[in-house]
């Protein structure tokens, strides 16, 4: 009788620190949670939205940095524009399904590098549109942006902290 209790105890000890390795080794590894992905890809998409209201509203007619970008994938600033935003959409889902969807990893800091970029973009949007004392081309989604880009940093500090 002791032996089978011995067994079952010790079964349980075992499975107990293998689902804690698991665990541990998963947020060790970089791999990113079930949650964050989906935020991460939500981001992206808020990243279409964004880049959409920018081609609508010309943001390569009105801002210095915007034309430069376009300019170098075409002498046409328009079809330029569309390259450079096709492109940076393109390697955000690379990111997504080769790297954060996967689990391996270089997820987190690929996720990481999104959440501070997009958080960037829609901080300096924002700020352009203040100084300029009205609409900025890309204003409008940019607090979408602000809000993934937040929400994805939180989930991505908590579930570092093994807390999400």
């Amino acid at each position: 009788m002791q032996t089978s209790c011995s067994r079952g105890l010790l079964h349980e000890v075992w499975e107990a620190r293998r689902h804690t390795s698991s665990a541990a080794g998963q947020r060790a590894s970089g791999s990113v949670n079930p949650r964050s992905r989906r935020l991460f890809l939500t981001l992206i998409l808020a990243q279409v939205a964004h880049s959409i209201e920018e081609y609508a509203f010309r943001l390569y007619d009105v801002f210095a940095p915007a034309r430069l970008a376009s300019g170098l994938f075409s002498r046409n600033l328009e079809g330029g524009f569309v390259a450079a935003n096709l492109a940076l959409i393109l390697f955000a889902f690379w990111c997504y399904f080769a790297r954060v969807r996967k689990g391996g990893g270089q997820g987190r800091a690929w996720a990481w590098f999104w959440t501070i970029l997009e958080a960037g973009n829609g901080t300096g949007h924002l700020m352009l549109a203040a100084v300029r004392g009205g609409y900025f081309p890309g204003a409008a989604t940019a607090p979408l942006l602000l809000a993934c880009s937040g929400w994805l940093g939180i989930t991505l500090a908590e579930s570092r902290d093994g807390t999400a």
